[in-house]
């Protein structure tokens, strides 16, 4: 069996793909968030609609931003827990 690090660098391991499969739970409220925002969206015209676009396009990228944040804390907290586990 490989070193998790060597199989990391050798491109054979996406953390991304580990848990792609959305639950049941989340697929509902994903729903509901796309039909609430073609609702919206089919209401708006002109600077309005693009005003929300902008809006929708501003908090994808806080959302991917503040994801990606929280990963990499929840997987320094893992670490230093292994690390304490194993070593102390």
């Amino acid at each position: 069996m490989s070193n998790i690090i060597e199989e990391l660098f050798y491109g054979n391991l996406e953390p991304q793909e580990v848990n792609s499969e959305l639950t049941p739970k989340l697929k509902k409220k994903l729903s509901n968030l796309v039909e609430k925002e073609e609702q919206l969206t089919a209401r708006l015209d002109g600077e309005d609609k693009e005003l929300f676009q902008n809006y929708v396009s501003a908090y994808i990228e806080f959302s991917t931003t503040s994801n990606s944040d929280s990963f990499i804390s929840g997987f320094r907290f893992g670490a230093r827990f292994a690390y304490d586990t194993f070593v102390k």
